[in-house]
């Protein structure tokens, strides 16, 4: 017989105790994404790679800079336009070891099949992530299969790692931004989780609704040659551009003050986020990061990013300052201010 756990010698247990269940808005890359990392993983598995709380894990081996990291694909639909499953699980990837400066190598696959998934579908989700692995010039060297029973795993679920190398002198990370620094975005936000809800609603636009999808590591390249001392990147994944400053906000201890006209948006995804009742700066993108730079180093960062495809749209948004230590606000288009905070729970839930 198991007994029951017992989270009294966690740490701060209340957000746990909460929830008895696990509910759809642990996934969410918010608070409750937060809490359930926080207080129930770190504490038991507590370690000082663990403890930076990245999107990947830069470790010291033998004098190099290794960078490791893990990841999971969930997404329905699994075909969108700008891509499937298959090719979002190798961008995504990419992604978590790029805005650590690092140049991606290897990556792993476990694909968790559903019984009665379509030969087809398995197959040209598997020709998209070789087709993704060759353009960016990583290879996957592993994996696994596993059949769960039908009506059990939605189709497929892609489990992931990577790893790569970090060149000397680069340290980003999550808690080095710095008063005066300036936030960078790489272009318009929101496409992503506006183009799978335009899918999995039936939603029409004048305009097709396309993820944004791709592998960063070449635009983070073109970055770090113009400077090394890049101070904070993220790719604006789940809960997007917000989640990802209120937690650069959080571990620097620094306030973000953002321009919400500075902040590019394609008018086809405000048009679905003001029909659907939502917040850009909430949207998942899955080819969009951001950076908190120096700020006698933006100018020509924002020049580097703009000649690179994947930055022609990049843009600054703002600045991090001494106020409001932890917190994000933004100077709205009438004039006003208000904070952006980190969103809850799941706000489009099986995004990517």
């Amino acid at each position: 017989m198991t007994e029951s756990l017992s989270f009294s010698g966690f740490v701060c247990p209340l957000p746990l105790r909460d929830y008895p269940q696990i509910v759809l808005g642990h996934g969410s890359g918010g608070r409750l994404s937060a809490d359930l990392i926080q207080h129930l993983f770190v504490p038991l598995f507590d370690n000082p790679a663990l403890a930076g709380l990245n999107d990947q894990a830069v470790l010291d081996i033998d004098g190099a800079r290794l960078a490791f990291t893990t990841d999971s694909f969930v997404v329905q639909p699994l075909f969108f336009p700008g891509g499937n499953i298959g090719s979002l699980a190798v961008h995504g990837t990419i992604n978590d070891l790029a805005v650590s400066g690092a140049q991606p190598l290897y990556l792993s696959a476990g694909f968790i099949l559903e019984e009665g998934l379509s030969m087809d579908d398995l197959g040209n989700i598997a020709v998209a992530m070789a087709e993704a692995c060759k353009s960016a010039g990583v290879q996957l060297v592993t994996g696994d299969t596993k059949v769960v029973n039908k009506g059990k795993g939605d189709g497929v679920f892609i489990n992931t790692a990577g790893i790569g190398l970090v060149p000397p002198g680069v340290n980003i990370a999550a808690d080095r931004a710095r008063p005066g620094d300036v936030v960078l975005v790489s272009g318009t936000v929101g496409d992503h989780g506006m183009a799978i809800m335009s899918v999995r609603e039936g939603l029409s636009f004048e305009t097709e609704l396309v993820s944004d999808s791709a592998a960063l590591h070449t635009l983070v390249g073109a970055m770090l040659d113009v400077t090394p001392d890049i101070h904070c990147l993220r790719d604006a994944t789940r809960g997007g551009v917000a989640a990802v400053l209120n937690e650069l906000a959080e571990r620097s201890r620094v306030g973000f003050d953002l321009d919400e006209t500075a902040i590019p948006v394609r008018p086809a995804v405000m048009a679905a986020c003001e029909m659907l009742g939502m917040d850009p700066l909430y949207v998942a993108n899955e080819g969009k990061l951001v950076a908190v730079v120096p700020g006698e180093r933006a100018g020509a960062v924002l020049e580097a990013m703009r000649a690179h495809p994947l930055g022609r749209d990049a843009a600054i948004i703002g600045r991090a300052v001494d106020d409001h230590p932890g917190m994000v606000v933004a100077r709205t288009a009438i004039g006003g201010r208000r904070v952006v905070d980190m969103p809850l729970g799941e706000i489009l839930p099986r995004i990517c």
